[in-house]
């Protein structure tokens, strides 16, 4: 099963805060023993949501706010996808993650299972969905 996990920041404090070097460390080693366990797909820190910006959608119009997003109590610092057995082992592994007391005494990551083509079998038909596959691997197809 792929999962995200994501690094939760708070919107109050985005872009002011940056990773001590004895932090980026430990992450750094916890980043080397997912790799070694051969569980990271991919991942990244995000830029604050000052240098973004949001798109809403309806039927009127779609409509583009520049960040950053202070309505947000909560934002998106950072991710990885993960390839895992289940949300439990994703769970013990997130759990290892270093905590930096910096940056405030609540911080959170958010696990969220990936959805795969076959989830939507009941749904869309299989050309649909093999042509959905094509477009997220195209080298392998």
């Amino acid at each position: 099963m792929r999962v995200m996990v994501m690094t939760k920041g708070d919107a109050a404090d985005e872009g002011k805060a940056q990773p001590t070097q004895e932090m980026f460390e430990k992450m750094q080693a916890f980043n080397e023993q997912l790799v070694k366990a051969g569980i990271i797909l991919g991942g990244e820190g995000l830029q604050p949501s000052s240098a973004g910006a949001k798109l809403t959608f309806s039927t009127s119009g779609t409509s583009v706010v520049d960040g950053p997003f202070t309505e947000s109590k909560e934002v998106i610092a950072g991710y990885w996808i993960w390839e895992v057995s289940s949300l439990a082992e994703a769970v013990e592994w997130a759990k290892r993650c270093p905590f930096d007391p910096s940056y405030g005494d609540s911080q959170v990551l958010e696990i969220r299972p990936l959805y795969a083509m076959d989830d939507f079998a009941a749904t869309v038909d299989p050309e649909t969905l093999t042509r959905s596959e094509q477009l997220r691997h195209p080298s392998s197809g």
